[in-house]
């Protein structure tokens, strides 16, 4: 393991958190250019390989990724740091602008351009959703079951809400018994893939276990948090309108890093700044646990037939679920002409394979324009 200054490791990984915007790819692709590229802290298929084991856990893999990175070249106080940098600028963003878009009065051209590019989200899911298809599908153990697990994670997340990620966890589990895995001895100390808690009361306890969900039930990348987060923090909580909630979905795309930031506005918005602050440790900390725990363990995780069976069920389920959000996002639109704008922002992001950054900002001021215009804002 290198022994690179943390100085260093605040600097490299917080300027990774200011530029790293474009979700996931983007991510990935400044870490490998700076840890592999740069500076041959790690050799490339070790990289790799990083990737593939973050890829199985649940939660943000290129957050994941960047703790590894970091935890490798100079250990835990590394991945704390590295980590924490790297998140960092994003939640400050994204705070900030919580505050502009949830205050009791914003000006009308906020409200018009989170209009619009809250149109565009259900867009930019199913653009999110259709990247991962073609390399889950060559991996596929069995193509037809694939096929299912993909069809039950779209209607999931069209119809199901919070329980949604049951239905994650049960298509998994369905995997193992169609493969036959058998179980295998587990070394000590070793720390378990998946664990949850429920908690409930007052706001703060749901806002926890919405975070809990969000941080540690999620697979597949982030978009697949959204149906579950939608359900807890407008239907069962009320803390956001429905408009207020697609205005938190664009704004943890706008900004830079994972769109699980996009959980501290829904805090934000049920608890203040202390509720956004809150709900941003408790979805990441699984992230870091999971690193600071269990980094030294990747080579074995990868090679568990029974976490790999139970991904082969999951993670399918995952990108069905993620491709079925747009439904209920595109059902929360408000006025007419949000679904013109939606019409375009899918003509940028599936036909044209622009960046979600780009069609949810083309989405934002095209709001502006039509408010300006005369169009209505929603309620």
């Amino acid at each position: 393991m290198s022994s690179v200054p943390l100085a260093t490791v605040l600097r490299e990984w917080g300027r990774i958190g200011c530029v790293g915007f474009g979700g996931p790819p983007a991510h990935i692709a400044l870490l490998r250019k700076l840890c592999v590229d740069d500076r041959g802290w790690l050799a490339a298929q070790e990289f790799e390989d990083a990737i593939a084991a973050c890829n199985l856990l649940p939660g943000p893999a290129s957050t994941q990724l960047a703790i590894f990175t970091a935890w490798r070249v100079r250990g835990r106080a590394g991945a704390l740091v590295g980590g924490a940098a790297f998140i960092l600028p994003g939640l400050i963003a994204i705070l900030a602008l919580a505050a502009l878009f949830l205050r009791g009065d914003p000006p009308w051209w906020v409200t018009a351009a989170g209009a619009g590019a809250g149109a565009a989200v259900a867009a930019v899911a199913v653009q999110a959703g259709t990247s991962l298809v073609p390399a889950a599908w060559q991996r596929a153990a069995s193509r037809v079951r694939w096929s299912a697990y993909l069809v039950l994670g779209a209607a999931g997340a069209a119809l199901l809400g919070p329980w949604l990620v049951l239905l994650l966890i049960a298509c998994g589990f369905a995997e193992l018994l169609f493969q036959r895995v058998p179980a295998e001895r587990r070394p000590a100390g070793a720390v378990p893939v998946l664990a949850a808690v429920g908690v409930g009361g007052g706001v703060l306890l749901p806002l926890i276990w919405t975070a809990v969900k969000v941080g540690a039930l999620s697979y597949g990348g982030g978009f697949v948090i959204i149906p579950l987060m939608q359900a807890d923090a407008v239907d069962r909580h009320g803390w956001m309108t429905a408009a207020e909630f697609l205005n938190a979905v664009a704004l943890g795309q706008i900004t830079p890093g994972p769109v699980v930031h996009t959980v501290a506005v829904v805090g934000y918005a049920a608890a203040g700044l202390g509720g956004g602050l809150l709900a941003a440790v408790v979805a990441f900390g699984p992230s870091f646990a999971f690193i600071l725990f269990g980094a030294h363990r990747f080579d074995r995780l990868r090679a568990n037939r029974r976490v790999r069976a139970f991904l082969d069920g999951a993670a399918p389920a995952a990108i069905g679920a993620i491709l079925g959000s747009a439904v209920p996002l595109a059902l929360a639109l408000e006025v007419p002409w949000q679904f013109a704008v939606l019409a375009g922002a899918v003509v940028l992001a599936m036909a044209l394979r622009r960046g979600p950054v780009l069609t949810l900002l083309s989405a934002a001021a095209a709001g502006v324009v039509i408010v300006l215009a005369g169009g209505p804002l929603p309620h």
